[in-house]
């Protein structure tokens, strides 16, 4: 199968999705999914063009007259399918010919070491999908609570501002600072971020109080609450809302906490040694990975 015909064969599928999932999921598009798709495929090709370059300048291209005989190990293996996402067995194939010439012979632990690099990726992949989970707080202390709520009405202002396709995919909480991923295509203007601090602080300043849910996920999900992992959480859920006087919800969110009481909390100086309130800024906005971006933001 070509190149073109998996391509289309993939678009039919998201568009069977989005037919079949559309009214549970009002922000799915298909033409979204494939204009990542589009860019995860072309940059994964990309990336073994350059993988594959590699190999060969190491291994390929070697005058094995000129040296020693060298030794493939699994861990270069692995670092090249860690890297460019080339599988063991295609490396394998790339080198073949090197090691029937006598250039390169294979390690005799290759498989070995191959494996525990292996078990070492998926050890370091779980440890950090379990942090994303637990919403990646560093600490429960004060100012973390404050930014994490922050995250919340941040995720709500860039839904606002950039469409339902926007979602969490990871976040990392300090005292200092917010990092947090969001599912979307492209880089976010400055212009468009301005808008979703403006947001934050306009909740900020309505004094937004908290309510808290509990309710069966599947009853959550019909509902269209906000939320990511569902899958890791139990059959009841906590959906944190925030609420100011006049009936405007702020926020409204699938979480396991801990948030403040009152979006006026995140105004509060954090030194007594100043009077100023706090203001919600966006720092820092960049790519992580395609269809993914990443903005660090501070209460100051």
């Amino acid at each position: 199968m070509g190149e073109e015909s998996i391509e289309e064969y993939v678009g039919l599928i998201f568009d069977s999705f989005e037919k079949q999932y559309k009214n549970v999921y009002p922000g799915l598009s298909s033409t979204k999914a494939k204009e990542v798709y589009a860019k995860e495929f072309s940059g994964f090709h990309e990336n073994a063009k350059k993988g594959f370059a590699e190999i060969f300048k190491r291994y390929v291209a070697t005058d094995a007259s000129s040296i020693p005989k060298g030794i493939i190990n699994g861990k270069d293996a692995f670092y090249y399918f860690s890297t460019f996402g080339i599988p063991r067995e295609t490396f394998l194939d790339s080198v073949r010919d090197s090691i029937k010439l006598g250039s390169f012979e294979l390690s005799s632990s290759f498989d070995i070491e191959y494996r525990t690099k292996y078990e070492e990726h998926q050890k370091a992949s779980r440890l950090g999908a379990e942090q994303k989970f637990k919403g990646g707080l560093a600490d429960g202390g004060a100012e973390t609570t404050k930014l994490h709520t922050a995250t919340h009405l941040m995720l709500a202002g860039l839904r606002k501002h950039l469409g339902n396709h926007v979602h969490q995919a990871g976040s990392n909480v300090t005292a200092e600072r917010a990092r947090f991923d969001f599912t979307h295509p492209e880089k976010v203007g400055r212009e468009t971020l301005d808008k979703v601090e403006q947001y934050v602080n306009d909740a900020i300043a309505a004094g937004a109080e908290r309510i808290l849910e509990e309710m069966p996920k599947e009853e959550a999900k019909a509902a269209g609450i906000e939320g990511s992992f569902w899958e890791k959480y139990p059959d009841v859920v906590s959906v944190y809302t925030f609420k100011d006087t006049n009936g405007t919800v702020w926020s409204q969110e699938l979480c396991g906490g801990p948030h403040v009481l009152n979006t006026r909390e995140l105004g509060e100086p954090s030194s007594p040694s100043t009077s100023l309130r706090a203001k919600f800024k966006i720092l820092k906005e960049e790519a992580v990975s395609a269809g993914v971006r990443r903005v660090k933001a501070a209460l100051a």
